[in-house]
């Protein structure tokens, strides 16, 4: 089975988000950081060199098993990057409200916080974060 390269670092996630050069997406990084602590009462951590992760989870699927954030994002050059706020069935009825955004295959992708309504990101969070940890978390064998 593959292992999964992606996993907790210990590094600060202070000092990544200091170090992002683009000031709009450093400020953004730094108020996710606030929203997703908020949202879910967990401490950040960094996953891997780039995704800041909230709480995490045990998966199993047909080739991989392993650990990952419940919730998190990686501010990219290009967009905010979103994980594991769009599970749930009924997602759908907020994304409407949510703003500019896009979606991919496990992610949503934001350019600007101020192109969203952040009441209704946090909500996302929230419920993506209660969803992961109730649904999503196989027992470790």
């Amino acid at each position: 089975m593959a292992e999964n390269i992606t996993v907790p670092t210990g590094a600060s996630v202070e000092e990544f988000l200091s170090n992002i050069d683009h000031p709009t997406r450093r400020e953004d990084g730094f108020a996710l950081l606030r929203i997703m602590s908020d949202a879910t009462g967990q401490p950040a951590v960094m996953w891997g060199p780039s995704i800041v992760g909230f709480g995490s989870y045990h998966y199993r699927g047909a080739s991989r098993e392993g650990d990952f954030a419940a919730v998190g994002y990686s501010p990219r050059k290009a967009n905010l990057a979103l994980y594991g706020v769009i599970y749930r069935s009924d997602t759908s009825l907020l994304l409407p409200k949510l703003g500019k955004h896009k979606l991919g295959v496990g992610c949503l992708y934001i350019n600007k916080l101020d192109d969203v309504d952040t009441a209704v990101l946090e909500q996302l969070v929230r419920e993506g974060y209660e969803y992961v940890m109730t649904e999503l978390d196989v027992p470790r064998s």
